[in-house]
């Protein structure tokens, strides 16, 4: 993966890939939707992207078409990019201690049988220093992590962890591990020894996370999803076999590792240009390095691979249930109804439960209530209060600017509103 002839990423005269996307806009922009001014410089951007050709490929380059040749050869990956998300992932393993983030891989499926598992044997096999935690316990787990080596957490199995309300509570100390662990430097802090002597666990490690439905928002947040399916009619894999298959992929695994070694200092000094922000950012972060060492079509693909995973997630962080879903629908109640200025919420309790694919009808033993509305809303630091109705009433309800500044920071894909400040009022 060697960067040879390396110019720094600030380098005006190089064009980047792409220009930093802010997260409302993640592939949802279109020309009517921004100012056309910035649309043109825009285009005008990816136009010299595109045109631009690929660094010359670098003998980390094949190591990575050779690691996704192997990856695929076992599991059907959703979609190419999620495939060069994989492999970019594995090789990041290897380059750790270059890292300020950990970025976790949540592999989740709707059902079973949608190759997690099978995803994980072939991560075993070809990651740095793998370490299986299933039904391990948090303990063992940070009393196995040091700051010069850590090793590779994989989690099979992890809806028996986290699948339900009370087997999250029951294994809330599993939750704050893989959490603080995706950041360098948190540390656990816990008493050893006859005289309970306090001692700091180190928590940064890469991990993999498989299993049935999502995980915990707040590892979601920090992973690189890949959503698997199960295999269609036609579609083909090659069965692995220990005996057979483990001896290549561990050859694979050795030519990575000595290569990264060669890297380390270098892969710690690059600061690549992303094409998201904020923590989806830091989470692909090491991904779009090694891409970036690789050279050839790494970089771009890398980048590709982000922008649209990260897009993907967003959306659907709007369509579940709690959190943004909520906000999502009210953006959409308040656009059939013509953007009125306030609704009762009466008003937006019946549009909320006509809608047939919304869980709200349902929600709770009669579905949503008002009290259940304000508790849900509250986190956005929107509240219910006296409003004036089209037809001059006044009664309880929500008034549409209230809402203005939670849809463009957590659902920016439903109906866009206006780019300006959110109009204060008082409700």
């Amino acid at each position: 993966m060697e960067h040879a002839g390396a110019e720094p990423y600030s380098d005006s005269d190089k064009p980047s890939w792409p220009p930093v996307t802010i997260p409302d806009q993640l592939g949802h922009q279109s020309p009517t939707s921004a100012n056309s001014g910035a649309s043109e410089a825009t285009s005008a951007d990816q136009s010299a992207e595109e045109a631009a050709p690929d660094p010359e490929p670098t003998p980390g380059s094949a190591l990575l078409n050779e690691l996704r040749a192997q990856i695929a050869k076992f599991v059907i990956l959703p979609s190419p990019e999620a495939l060069d998300a994989v492999a970019l992932w594995v090789a990041a393993t290897h380059l750790q201690p270059a890292w300020q983030h950990a970025p976790r891989l949540a592999v989740v499926g709707p059902a079973k049988r949608c190759g997690k598992s099978r995803l994980l044997d072939v991560l075993t096999e070809t990651v740095h220093e793998p370490m299986l935690t299933i039904n391990t316990t948090p303990a063992a787990i940070f009393r196995s992590i040091t700051e010069e080596n850590p090793p590779t957490l994989l989690v099979d199995e992890a809806d028996t962890i986290f699948g339900t309300p009370k087997q999250a509570e029951k294994n809330e100390e599993m939750r704050g591990l893989l959490n603080a662990g995706h950041q360098r430097n948190r540390y656990v802090t816990r008493v050893v020894g006859n005289d309970h002597t306090p001692h700091r666990f180190a928590t940064f490690a890469m991990a993999a996370i498989a299993g049935i439905g999502d995980l915990p928002d707040t590892i979601m947040d920090r992973s690189i999803v890949i959503r698997m399916r199960r295999r269609a009619e036609g579609e083909k894999v090659k069965p692995f076999r220990s005996r057979r298959d483990i001896p290549a992929l561990h050859d694979l695994q050795d030519r990575i590792a000595a290569l990264a070694r060669s890297l380390l200092d270098e892969a710690a000094e690059l600061e690549p240009v992303m094409p998201v922000e904020d923590r989806a950012a830091d989470t692909w972060e090491p991904l779009v390095i090694v891409a970036d060492l690789a050279a050839g079509s790494w970089p771009r693909r890398a980048r590709a691979a982000c922008a649209r995973m990260v897009a993907t997630e967003v959306e659907a962080e709007e369509e579940r249930p709690g959190g943004a879903r909520i906000l999502a629908d009210i953006r959409r109640v308040f656009a059939a109804q013509r953007e009125a200025d306030s609704l009762s919420t009466d008003e937006v309790l019946y549009h909320l439960r006509q809608d047939a694919e919304a869980p709200w009808a349902e929600w709770g033993r009669s579905g949503l209530d008002s009290r259940e509305l304000a508790r849900m809303l509250s986190p956005y630091a929107i509240k219910p209060g006296n409003v004036r109705l089209a037809d001059g009433t006044q009664r309880k309800g929500y008034m549409r600017n209230k809402f203005l500044d939670a849809w463009r920071r957590y659902c920016p894909t439903v109906h866009p509103v206006d780019a300006g400040p959110t109009a204060s009022a008082s409700g």
